[in-house]
């Protein structure tokens, strides 16, 4: 069956560094755009990354460009997201997400940037 499963998060200080992954299965990962989302209670899930199916394009939010950096690995079925930089207000839960003309999600893992 198809999972997403993210792993990586944790407590982090201000102004440090966490990579996270999610590692793909049941469908044939190379063909979908590959997305991090993060959801903070009360809030819409926003959309923080995306990476096309080859890896040549991306795109990031604007309170995240500079900072995060997406990446793939097609023959591992895996998708990072390098954050730096971290920011109180990157706390959040992380979503990894896969999308063509369906999407799957992940559980997601928490972020926590605090002092």
């Amino acid at each position: 069956q198809v999972q997403l499963v993210e792993s990586g998060g944790g407590l982090v200080q201000p102004g440090g560094s966490l990579r996270l992954s999610c590692t793909a299965s049941g469908f044939i990962f190379s063909s979908y755009e590959m997305n991090w989302y993060r959801q903070t209670p009360g809030k819409e899930r926003e959309l923080v990354a995306t990476i096309s199916t080859a890896g040549v394009t991306t795109s990031y939010a604007d309170s995240v460009k500079g900072r995060f950096t997406i990446s793939r690995d097609n023959a591992k079925n895996t998708v990072g997201l390098q954050m730096n930089s971290l920011k109180p207000e990157d706390t959040a839960v992380y979503y990894c997400n896969a999308r063509r003309i369906i999407q799957y999600w992940g559980r997601g893992t928490q972020v926590t940037v605090s002092s």
